[in-house]
């Protein structure tokens, strides 16, 4: 599952240099550390802007396919950052 992410990752990084949007690799690892702390991840608030979210690493995080990846706190953090800033399901 967590190549599975990674490759999600990896895509949705792809779409978002298409539209002028940097975003670092990143691994299993890294994600987690994202969501757990205060720092959006790289890129949000320029897909928020451009009204791609759905290239995020949080929207990932909340996707039913990475769900088993992240714990209940990560998720509801990615889920509170989506909110916030707009994202409509």
């Amino acid at each position: 599952m967590e190549e599975k992410f990674i490759a999600a990752w990896e895509a949705n990084r792809e779409k978002a240099a298409a539209i002028g949007v940097r975003m670092r690799p990143l691994d299993l690892k890294d994600a987690k550390r994202l969501l757990s702390g205060s720092r959006l991840s790289d890129g949000f608030q320029e897909l928020a802007d451009k009204g791609q979210l759905k290239l995020s690493l949080e929207a990932l995080a909340v996707d039913q396919r990475f769900t088993s990846l992240f714990t209940d706190r990560e998720a509801n953090e990615a889920l509170s950052r989506l909110l916030e800033a707009g994202y409509r399901f």
